[in-house]
């Protein structure tokens, strides 16, 4: 491991203090892996307490020609948020910012600083009866949320980050701070500046603040898991639950037979909501509203309700009603259930909402064709577009998928997903060194261009983030 420049060293102890600049091995080691997989080597991990801590850091670091990788929670799973295998990045931490958090009740929105994690920013939260709607299994930074554009299971209800970010503090790859923490939900005036940062994996600049939407929490929610009658009726039993639950359905999430299987399997004190063998595919359904039931609203009842029309169209094949968290707990509980089976190859795509089912089949198809040993156990946000199309390969055929194989896979698939049904290769994940290549081969040459354009731009050097657009 290259031995870390005394002089930087030195400079970022004077910025932060000696505690919080870190060179060891040991110490690195959880800032240098990733969440699930990969990582490198840091040079030194720095974990400034502010604002002007990142833009002293920042702009030593831009005169001196040193590399920098952002880091929020690290939760992230294309690899933006860990240093490369080089030894020579410095990770710059925002674990310690978390210093700020101002409720402003009036304006339904909070001013925080980045470090803030999805969890304690909902449990500060509870007391004021809100919360931050981004539902995600893990619980991210807000400024890796930012950086991402997270989405998670209730976007079909609530949007994405980019549609609950009223604005954001920055500071850009020379040191230089930008700022909007007005709150403002109306302005027309001109460039939405904090868009820059929204999405682009703090290859613009790290995101240190932010004034985010919140909603009043939810006081009532009903949930079922429906099995459709084919895959050919899903779509019309999103359509029949959003003709009929109107602005009460918050999440239509897709759950194969494969991952449900793989989930039971894995967490044997599960109950299987079916009694005995999985349908192929069936919908985890879930209505909310932050209206009691005092008012005479009754989401049980108008669940009931829309499985009774379900059946009566022919849509539905059947349902079991239950408890969100019995439900939530089977669908949380998939992926730990695929890595149980073996390696898996995550797809986090994203499609029209009504090409979901053709892409499956026509995936499959190729799979099938191609790689029959590979199992698809494919789950997602469907209400949305968003598909988790996930492949697992099983322990005992590992060696026959090398890296290069794998990344073949993924190239043909999202060639597949592009070209023939207009879908993306990162619903939800950003665009980090693993997915940057499919990038390259499938965005927009012009939006490659602009993108070029900005970080030349802002960052001639190439020294802020992993992602070079």
């Amino acid at each position: 491991m290259p031995v870390a420049d005394p002089g930087v060293a030195a400079a970022l102890r004077s910025i932060v203090g000696d505690r919080h600049v870190l060179d060891g091995p040991d110490d690195m080691a959880s800032y240098a892996n990733g969440f699930r997989y990969g990582g490198g080597r840091a040079r030194l991990v720095v974990l400034p307490a502010d604002t002007a801590q990142v833009a002293a850091i920042l702009r030593h670091c831009h005169l001196n020609g040193v590399q920098v990788v952002p880091q929020g929670a690290n939760t992230g799973l294309v690899g933006a948020s860990v240093p490369d295998a080089t030894g020579t990045q410095v990770v710059l931490s925002l674990r310690r910012l978390t210093g700020r958090f101002d409720l402003d009740r009036a304006n339904r929105a909070v001013t925080l600083s980045a470090g803030w994690d999805l969890d304690r920013l909902n449990e500060r939260l509870e007391a004021n009866g809100l919360w931050f709607p981004v539902d995600i299994s893990a619980s991210p930074s807000v400024g890796g949320m930012i950086a991402t554009n997270a989405g998670g299971s209730r976007v079909l209800r609530y949007g994405d980050v980019r549609h609950n970010v009223l604005g954001v503090e920055a500071v850009l790859p020379d040191g230089t701070v930008t700022a909007d923490l007005r709150g403002l939900r109306k302005n027309s005036a001109g460039l939405d500046l904090k868009q820059l940062f929204i999405g682009t994996g703090g290859s613009f600049g790290i995101v240190t603040g932010a004034v985010l939407n919140l909603l009043p929490r939810p006081r009532q929610t009903a949930t079922a898991l429906v099995v459709p009658r084919d895959s050919r009726t899903v779509n019309d039993l999103l359509t029949l639950c959003e003709d009929q639950a109107g602005e009460f359905l918050s999440a239509f999430e897709s759950i194969t037979g494969p991952a449900l299987s793989a989930a039971l399997h894995h967490r044997p004190q599960l109950r299987n909501p079916f009694g005995g063998p999985v349908p192929d595919e069936c919908i985890l359904v879930e209505l909310m509203s932050a209206t009691g039931g005092e008012s005479g609203l009754n989401l049980d009842a108008l669940l009931m309700r829309v499985l009774e029309q379900g059946y009566d169209s022919g849509v539905i094949a059947d349902a079991v009603p239950g408890s969100p968290a019995d439900l939530w707990g089977l669908r949380h509980a998939i992926s730990e259930g695929l890595r149980g089976l073996g390696r898996v190859i995550g797809l986090d795509v994203s499609l029209p909402r009504g090409r979901v089912t053709d892409f499956r089949r026509a995936a499959g198809d190729w799979l099938r064709g191609h790689h029959p040993d590979l199992l698809i156990c494919g789950f997602g946000h469907r209400g949305d577009g968003g598909d988790h199309f996930n492949l697992v390969i099983p322990k005992d055929r590992d060696t026959d998928f090398p890296p290069e194989k794998v990344s073949a896979i993924r190239q043909a698939l999202y060639r597949l997903l592009v070209e023939d049904f207009g879908g993306s290769y990162s619903a939800e994940h950003g665009i980090g060194p693993v997915n940057l290549s499919f990038h390259q081969s499938f965005a927009d040459p012009v939006q490659q261009h602009f993108s070029r354009l900005i970080q030349r731009h802002l960052d001639p050097d190439g020294l802020l983030g992993r992602v070079r657009w």
